[in-house]
Order: structure tokens, then sequence, then C-alpha cells
């Protein structure tokens, strides 16, 4: 099989090889990997700021979608020719998260999906919906089932608020997410030209924080004062003030990205006044990706994202690196 591997840290060292294809063993499935899609996770892995001391050498990408090639003795849920994504986590099927759930992340503990075939165990995969492509359905097992959660935590009824930051692959995720629960949503970005996108989406209204920096008042305006009763905070350190002072009292902020870093204490003062919520997000489960994954089908919801083709995977990465991507970034293999 050809795949990318990562030998020595750098988007530049990354390396197209040939390996034995695997053969699936009991309770095992061989996939056929038809998309990858890259999450900033994956840039972190691969530039080695993830994790320095992971063992090389190492496939990367967490989320890739494909057919099943074949499978081992004593696997019933899977059949050839069955259209599947892998769970973020292997280990995590059901239930709140643990020590041991939380081993097993592909593209990280596990080599990944940037290869043409992979072999999971048979509870590692979920169908993916029927009228989404291979390019589509790679783009969910990571940002999606993120987003999902992250509305979960705010518990995001019609009528709620949400803001979101940025237009990446959660964010998106989470505004069309947060449309489909009848919510309202807010989102800021760099680019007027991204906003417009956001806003033929459904994004309600919109802020250029290079031009309008206190984004926080402007969520308190556009709320009446309140505040917003949820933000998706991708930004990490160096926005996670302004996030709080962004949210309604007792609103809460998902925490789901580190892209900024900041040498502000943690705002303790701030928690207790407002009685936020932080709840840190770390994707989810398969039941959590089977729930999002009927939801998606029933509103034949689509991802959007930019294509390219899996040889020009340092490409993508460079372009994930610049954050001048709209929604995912996916590879498709052929």
């Amino acid at each position: 099989m050809r795949a990318w591997q990562i030998s020595v840290f750098g988007i530049d060292s990354l390396e197209f090889v040939e390996r034995p294809t695997p053969a699936p063993g009991p309770g095992e499935v061989l996939v056929g990997i038809r998309a990858v899609s890259l999450n900033y996770r994956d840039l972190l892995v691969v530039k080695g700021l993830y994790n320095p001391r992971m063992n090389l050498p190492r496939i990367p990408c967490s989320d890739g979608a494909g057919e099943v090639v074949a499978v081992g003795a004593e696997v019933t849920a899977w059949k050839p020719g069955d259209r599947v994504a892998g769970i973020f986590m292997q280990n995590w099927l059901d239930g709140p998260l643990t020590a041991a759930k939380a081993r097993g992340a592909l593209g990280g503990d596990v080599n990944g999906m940037l290869s043409d075939f992979i072999v999971l165990k048979e509870p590692g995969l979920v169908s993916i919906p029927d009228h989404l492509s291979f390019q589509e359905a790679a783009t969910l097992p990571c940002a999606a089932v993120t987003a999902w959660n992250a509305l979960a935590a705010g518990d995001i009824k019609p009528g709620s608020t949400v803001l979101i930051q940025g237009t990446g692959g959660v964010s998106i995720f989470a505004l069309q997410f947060a449309r489909l629960k009848g919510a309202r949503v807010l989102g800021i970005s760099s680019s007027y030209e991204k906003l417009e996108r956001a806003s033929a989406m459904g994004l309600d209204s919109g802020l250029n924080y290079r031009d309008n920096p206190d984004w926080d008042r402007w969520a308190l305006d556009q709320t009446g004062g309140e505040g917003v009763d949820l933000v998706v905070e991708v930004g990490g350190g160096g926005t996670l003030v302004r996030s709080l002072r962004a949210i309604r009292p007792g609103g809460t902020v998902a925490q789901v990205g580190v892209l900024t870093q900041s040498p502000e204490p943690f705002p303790i003062p701030l928690v207790l006044h407002k009685m936020a919520r932080v709840h840190g997000i770390y994707v989810g489960s398969r039941r959590d990706f089977l729930d999002m994954n009927r939801a998606i089908s029933l509103a034949e919801l689509r991802p959007v994202g930019e294509d390219f083709d899996w040889r020009q995977a340092r490409e993508a990465l460079d372009r994930m690196e610049e954050a001048s991507h709209f929604g995912k970034l996916v590879l498709s293999v052929n």
C-alpha cells in the first residue's frame, strides 16, 4: 500500500512510501481509504508539536472515509463494499471519557488514515450518510463530532445564541448544527469574504475582529447586553478572556482549540462572577458520531471545504498552517 509517514518531524520531511498492505485478523476490518481530511491537530502532529516523543515512523491524520475491502473472522457488522469512516478514538465507544478510552486516537497513538488501506477493529467504524461523498464524509470524525458535542455542552435550543470564532472546520460545523437546532449564530473572522460566505450559510451577524478587536463587547451589544449562551472557543489562551466576557451569566465556553497563547493568568474572578461553565471538548464517542450522523442524514446537511489530491499532502498542510481555508481541507485518495 501507499502511505504518507512521519519519519522526521516537519511538513517538508513528510515521506510518501510503499508499505505492505495489511490483512485483517479476527475482529478486524480492512478499509480502502478514498478520502482524508485535515485537522489542526494533524498539523501539530506532523510538526512534532503535539507529542515530540511520539514513536516514529507514524502515519498521520485521524479523519478518513472509504469502503470495506475485506473482513476478518468473527466480524458481523461489516461486509465488503460498505461505506464507512473511522472513529477518532478507537476505544471510546459510548459513555463518558476515561483514561483507557482516551488511548488509541488515530494519527497519534496509532497509525492514522493518510494511506490507501487501513485495518481497524470492528467497532472502530461507523456507516457514513448515504447522501455524502467520501470526500464529504471524511470531514466528520474529528471536527464535526467536536462541534456536535460543543453545542451539546451549551444545551443549545431554539432561540439560543451561539458565537463561533473563525471559519475553520469546527466553527463551520458549529454554524450548521446551531442552525439545525434553531439557534442564532454570531461569528468573528479576520476576512470579510469569509464572513460573507458564512452569512450565505446562515450566519446571522458577523464581525471582522481585525477592524474591531473588542468582539466581546460586540457580542454583548448583539444580545442586548445579556451575552451569548455559548462560545465555541477554538482560539485558546489568547481568546478565552474575551469569550468569558461575551457569554451570559451561567453561559458556557466550549473549549475546543489551542491556536493561541496568552501571558495573562487564568481569569478566575471572571469565571466566578459570570458563574461560567468552561467545558473542555475532546471530540466524542462512537455513540456521539452515530447520533450526529442521524441528524446529518435527516437534514441532508453537506460539509464544506477545499479538495486536494492526496499527493499534495504537504501543500494542504501548508494551507492549514496559513489558516487561509474555509471549512475543511480534504485529500482525495486515488
